[in-house]
């Protein structure tokens, strides 16, 4: 079993980028290590580089067409438009960027490396995972390969049986639920905002087994979340008993992210996750999405803070201001006036207000489905 959690990262998301102007053009991964590094909470001992995965592990979900096309991507620089077509590669939100091939492949190594860490209990960080949008045959939503499928795989190749899925990101686990929304040894749960893209996961939605979809509307605020995770995830899990868990910590879900209209803050994220540890003897723990850079800094930073029980900060020592300072956000209003405590703490001031009866309709409705 591991004695201390584990972070999984790569220098590889430090200079790659979908284009200047895609959501992914901000600096995510390398962010969160920078910030851990310079608090001092992540050093040789519990950190592990990504391996790059091949195409013969990957195809445990994904098909040998669909990743010799990838892999032709980043040899070409550009696809056919019968692969555009096909395979959804080369579109306004896949696009053929430089490392097309090299960069999915090393968060899917690393999530592939998480199921073999776990083997024997324990806390696998891995925020460049989370990319849940991909299809075995096609590319989806800023997605070229489906790393939590393929770790949950990994995780089921090395011992854990029963696997609880939980997903905070703000748009619906449309390719994890093809694969596992029907395994009736997989519990998921999503929370995510209703009316948005990709438009799947209706309540009424279950996949034809142990999936639970909770759509949200705009606005959904911290105790709105706490409700939530005490009444429904809490209680969905520890009856599932499972032998491991993943959550998908999307940060896409605060209310400074320019992709949804949800207004968490990033205390109700690292409270599912505390509230999480020690429920099944494995934890993996996946990034997901988040286009503001230093809200999906923050945040995912904190995740890694609240796995180890490192205390953070109410201000940020100097070199730890410093790599949040150097942030650029072009393109963006927010980005261009950013408020001062971006650049100072970690936490966020707690977004508290009603529960409306709508969410606390929603929730008793799945937490009273059999």
């Amino acid at each position: 079993m591991l004695d201390r959690p584990l972070f999984i990262g790569s220098e590889i998301y430090r200079g790659s980028s979908y284009g200047h102007m895609h959501p992914l053009r901000i600096p995510r991964v390398s962010t969160v290590m920078d910030l851990s590094r310079a608090l001092g909470w992540l050093g040789p001992r519990n950190f592990r580089t990504a391996p790059r995965a091949k195409a013969k592990a990957l195809t445990i979900w994904h098909t040998p067409e669909y990743l010799r096309a990838l892999e032709q991507a980043e040899v070409n620089g550009e696809v056919t438009s019968e692969t555009k077509n096909r395979h959804q590669i080369g579109t306004h939100t896949n696009p053929v960027f430089p490392e097309i091939w090299r960069r999915p492949t090393t968060s899917a190594g690393g999530s592939l490396l998480a199921g073999e860490l776990l083997r024997d209990g324990g806390i696998v960080y891995h925020p460049a995972g989370g990319t849940h949008h991909a299809f075995p045959d096609r590319a989806g939503g800023f997605c070229y390969l489906n790393d939590p499928v393929l770790a949950m795989l990994s995780l089921r190749r090395n011992g854990a049986g029963r696997i609880a899925y939980v997903d905070l990101d703000a748009h619906h686990p449309d390719g994890v639920e093809v694969e596992f929304g029907a395994d009736p040894d997989a519990l998921m749960i999503s929370v995510h905002e209703e009316r948005r893209w990709p438009h799947t996961g209706a309540l009424e939605d279950d996949a034809g087994g142990s999936a639970f979809n909770l759509p949200v509307p705009r606005g959904l605020n911290d105790d709105e979340m706490a409700l939530i995770r005490d009444e429904l995830i809490l209680p969905r899990v520890a009856d599932f008993k499972p032998t491991a868990i993943v959550v998908q910590c999307g940060a896409d879900a605060v209310e400074e992210d320019p992709l949804s209209r949800l207004a968490l803050s990033n205390n109700a994220h690292w409270a599912v996750i505390r509230a999480l540890m020690g429920v099944s003897p494995r934890l993996l723990v996946l990034g997901g999405g988040g286009y503001n850079p230093w809200s999906v800094g923050r945040l995912w930073t904190g995740v890694w803070a609240t796995l180890n029980g490192f205390e953070i900060p109410d201000h940020l020592p100097d070199p730890a201001e410093a790599v949040l300072r150097a942030l650029e956000f072009r393109g963006n209003s927010r980005g261009r006036n950013p408020p001062d405590h971006w650049f100072t703490t970690l936490q966020d001031v707690a977004r508290n207000g009603p529960i409306r009866d709508e969410i606390r309709q929603r929730v008793a409705k799945l937490s009273a489905r059999i």
